[in-house]
């Protein structure tokens, strides 16, 4: 019970740190708080994203100021296609030692070994470096020399990419963007949004921002999301969302994909889509002042997870029908029937408490 107890007050400290950190970006960008949230989903649920949006929307400023706000060692490294898979992992070099005359290799880490990276333009690289973040996303390790090196803690790629210039780029492989916990849309401002951002940016010094959230911190409240409970109802919901995007079904089970699915999905998502709606959705609980995931918090996080995911047909491109709406569709013909155990006090151990 006083594990439990600490855990509820953890939250609450998340609840309040990303009040703050709401706070705080707000005085260097204008607007964005959905791109801001899932963004902080991603790093409490220890994940990686993608941010995509035509240039000019502040992705950079906006991670930039993140990594600001949450006390880590940032690096930025601009994605070209002439960069080389040692520009971001590190390279030996041959050294002297002045003092014996002996020489001997000596590993010179690259810009991976940070907390927060923002690969920026991802897309612009080739495979071949595209691939040299892969293990370090995944393992959070990288090998050199035969040896396994591993990465800072915490540890967040957050990559940018744009979807409008598509003459020297290289799209992501489908296993390289299933590393990414989400695909975050990043649109254009308001009215009064982007009015606010012309009269901030053309008159006086960017704020410098206040340091919310330690890197200890982080992965303290890491490990608080992992003990958030989720009835087994919602897991099962989530599973269904996910098994709903796939056309084929498992040998011995019969095909029971929706006819959206069928008419505009070539491949679906796999196991890890339902991990990362889960997380994604613990986190999202917190947040919002809860410590229980209910489906309502799935179907919040259900785009970013599965927009990337699944693959669409020519159907699709056809119609017009886009993935989200496609996952639009999924999450209103997909039951999110709600047990007792969700709003049962003796479960649900709410932070406002």
């Amino acid at each position: 019970m006083t594990e439990e107890h600490d855990d509820i007050q953890a939250a609450r400290k998340l609840t309040e740190a990303y009040r703050m950190i709401r706070e705080e970006m707000a005085r260097a960008i204008v607007g964005q708080e959905d791109v801001l949230e899932q963004l902080l989903t991603c790093i409490f649920a220890r994940g990686h994203a993608i941010l995509e949006g035509v240039p000019g929307l502040a992705k950079t400023l906006m991670v930039s100021s993140l990594a600001e706000c949450l006390d880590l060692q940032f690096a930025r490294i601009q994605f070209t296609p002439d960069l080389m898979p040692s520009d971001i992992t590190g390279t030996e070099v041959i050294q002297e030692d002045r003092a014996t005359g002996q020489r001997e290799f000596k590993f010179l880490r690259g810009p991976i070994f940070h907390n927060i990276i923002l690969a920026d333009e991802i897309n612009r690289t080739p495979p071949k470096t595209q691939a040299a973040l892969l293990e370090a996303m995944q393992e959070r390790q990288v090998s050199v020399g035969g040896e396994r090196m591993p990465m800072a803690d915490p540890f967040f790629v957050l990559a940018t990419q744009n979807p409008i210039e598509q003459e020297g780029t290289y799209p992501l492989p489908e296993a390289q963007q299933d590393r990414f916990m989400y695909k975050i849309l990043v649109d254009y401002p308001g009215w009064d949004d982007e009015f606010d951002v012309i009269r901030r940016t053309t008159a006086g010094e960017p704020p410098k921002l206040n340091r919310v959230l330690s890197g200890e911190e982080i992965l303290r409240l890491q490990q608080i999301i992992r003990r958030v409970p989720a009835a087994d109802h919602v897991i099962q919901y989530a599973m269904k969302l996910v098994r709903a995007t796939r056309v084929g079904p498992p040998a011995g089970e019969a095909n029971q994909a929706p006819e959206i699915v069928r008419d505009y999905i070539s491949w679906g998502a796999g196991p890890r889509a339902c991990q990362y709606l889960i997380l994604g959705g613990k986190v999202r609980a917190v947040l919002h002042g809860r410590f229980h995931v209910s489906t309502e918090d799935v179907q919040a996080v259900a785009k970013p997870v599965l927009r990337h995911r699944i693959v669409t047909n020519f159907n699709a491109d056809a119609d017009g029908m886009s993935p989200d709406a496609i996952i639009d569709k999924l999450v209103e013909i997909t039951p999110a029937k709600e047990s007792p155990i969700a709003t049962n006090p003796a479960t649900s151990g709410a932070v406002e408490e």
